[in-house]
């Protein structure tokens, strides 16, 4: 099975994979805002490279997931919740108690993706995406404009 065969590798070379943080960021400002200063982590099968996740420090209990990327050949293969899991116990490894995810309001399938995995609407980021990006940004037909912040609490 394909999640058996997958192998988490931390990025300490700063040879980031940008096409795939693009597929959950905007704009490489955008990615370079918080790159710099989180643990990116790239998942790879064999010798592809397939997916990638950032997480960043906001204190000394809570862990952020700043950007969660699958390959688009490999999304609905359940790669993702099985990157929430890794997420979790590298958070709990770490003795981080809380981690968070923000992702649009216009993210339907973001938001129930994260909620099936276990996180809870925690806050609302008003005009997050009005704010921090310089040209309107549409999805599913909507202009983003609240970032929509999720927690888990960990145990």
């Amino acid at each position: 099975m394909l999640l058996e065969s997958l192998e988490i590798k931390e990025i300490k070379n700063k040879q980031y994979p940008m096409h795939l943080l693009l597929l959950a960021d905007e704009t490489v400002e955008a990615i370079e805002q918080y790159l710099y200063d989180s643990q990116v982590y790239s998942v790879w099968k064999d010798q592809e490279e397939l997916a990638v996740f950032c997480l960043y420090t906001q204190s000394s209990t809570c862990l952020e997931i700043k950007n969660i990327a699958v390959s688009t050949a490999y999304q609905n293969q359940h790669i993702g919740s099985f990157l929430l899991k890794a997420i979790k116990q590298l958070a709990q490894q770490q003795n981080y108690e809380t981690l968070l995810v923000g992702t649009s309001d216009t993210g339907d399938a973001q938001i129930r993706f994260y909620e099936r995995n276990g996180f809870v609407r925690h806050e609302i980021r008003k005009n997050f995406f009005l704010d921090h990006y310089p040209e309107p940004i549409f999805e599913n037909g909507r202009q983003m404009k609240d970032m929509i912040v999720l927690k888990l609490t960990l145990s």
